[in-house]
């Protein structure tokens, strides 16, 4: 998930207060409960962070932004402004991403110590809100974006633990019970003139306006994600392996840098498929929604199918005023779930929209019309990154329910796999 959103809509202050900020924060650290404190220092590749990284990031935002701004400010460790600065150049120095895994020290009890020092202070001044006047929406900003680390953390810890021949669980549980996903099914929408983009009802991040026009054709969308037996499908058919289902990038890429020849986190044992998951080694739940899909695969998959990608605005039209109902991490279940249907169903209209994966879509991640970067620091979080990168929308199993909406814009690099990424198919008409 990225982190690289700036607000662009101001929070009311009743949308910010102090047991908000404590139930976000705390919900942090509910996620590290499970790691042991050498689990929290790895670093397994260059995009992942260690657990313990975040945790100290996260706090350095707020120590940072919000409360540097108080009279007698006092940091709690000089050092930390730079070890748990992340991209800001307007902010100072840098400990190089590629090397988080090498930050020995602090130790895990004193990244902790941080957290609680600065939660007393934040939580403190959140009570009489008056003293943070426009920081407030600085607060608000700082909340969505724990939420986004929340999910990052998730999606790096989950890489940490692949990499151990052990094939350790997050969570020791038990898989659920297979399920049939419901059969795939073609929802037609009808073209137009629409306005997309975020209205200022609201909290948003700043990628998601200006609102503007766009006209989209007729198009059709499927009912739900792609699933693990789907995919399976193209793997043993040779969609691998065959040149003219992929993007050129994407076939030199796997010829030499990275030689895929299935999903990230499958494996052949024994003539039988498994999956690394939350839970560890378990065999392939074929009915789930497909996930760690890089957009090279998504759209070799399209391909091989039929069909293509979802273009952003078509999502956000078929998305539009729909329930924010879905699998999301509040629901404790990390990992995507089938779909087998239900009665409270819209009658024609696709499902799983919102949760369980992140949704690629065929557009690269670029400004709308009249888009601006904010002023100062936080100007940082969006804008310079938009190049080279794709859309995807939606959220998933690892996203608070209350941080996604049908205008938000996540973005990747077309190879990356470690995210909860998953293919929902569209066609022409």
């Amino acid at each position: 998930m990225q982190h690289r959103t700036t607000s662009v809509d101001t929070a009311s202050p009743a949308a910010v207060s102090a047991e908000r900020f404590l139930r976000v924060r705390r919900t942090t650290e509910g996620l590290v409960g499970p790691l042991s404190a050498e689990d929290m220092q790895v670093q397994s590749m260059a995009d992942v962070s260690p657990t313990k990284w975040h945790l100290g990031h996260t706090t350095w935002f707020f120590e940072t932004f919000v409360l540097e701004a108080e009279p007698g400010f006092e940091p709690f460790d000089p050092a930390f402004r730079i070890l748990f600065n992340s991209y800001y150049e307007q902010v100072g120095e840098r400990h190089p991403r590629p090397r988080r895994g090498l930050l020995t020290r602090p130790r895990i009890a004193e990244v902790l110590a941080y957290r609680r020092h600065v939660d007393e202070r934040l939580a403190a001044l959140l009570e009489t809100p008056e003293r943070l006047g426009d920081r407030l929406e600085l607060v608000e900003l700082g909340l969505h974006h724990e939420q986004q680390h929340q999910e990052l953390l998730l999606m790096d810890i989950k890489h940490v633990l692949s990499c151990n021949p052990l094939a350790p669980a997050y969570r020791a549980e038990l898989a659920p019970k297979g399920r049939d996903a419901a059969p795939q099914e073609w929802h037609r929408f009808r073209g137009g003139l629409f306005e997309i983009g975020h209205d200022g009802d609201g909290f948003a991040f700043d990628n998601e306006g200006p609102r503007h026009r766009v006209h989209v054709d007729d198009f059709k969308l499927s009912s739900r994600p792609i699933t693990n037996r789907e995919l399976l499908a193209f793997v043993e058919d040779g969609g691998y392996e065959t040149a003219t289902l992929w993007l050129s990038d994407a076939w030199g890429r796997m010829q030499t840098e990275e030689p895929w020849r299935a999903p990230m986190y499958w494996q052949k044992r024994d003539g039988v498929w498994v999956q690394f998951t939350m839970n560890g080694l378990e065999p392939l739940r074929l009915d789930d929604p497909a996930t760690h899909v890089s957009y090279y695969e998504a759209d070799a998959y399209a391909r091989w199918a039929d069909a293509r990608l979802p273009r952003e605005a078509e999502w956000e039209v078929a998305a539009r005023g729909r329930a924010i109902e879905g699998n999301f991490l509040e629901d404790g279940r990390w990992h995507p779930r089938a779909y087998t249907g239900g009665e409270t169903d819209e009658a024609d209209a696709p499902v799983q929209l919102f949760g369980d994966v992140w949704e690629w879509t065929q557009s690269p991640y670029c400004a709308y019309p009249g888009y601006q970067a904010a002023a100062g620091a936080v100007g940082e979080y969006n804008g310079k990154f938009m190049a080279n990168q794709f859309v995807s929308r939606g959220g998933s199993w690892a996203t608070s329910r209350d941080h996604v909406r049908a205008t938000y814009r996540n973005f990747f690099h077309p190879w990356t796999r470690w995210h909860f990424g998953g293919v929902r198919l569209a066609k022409d008409v």
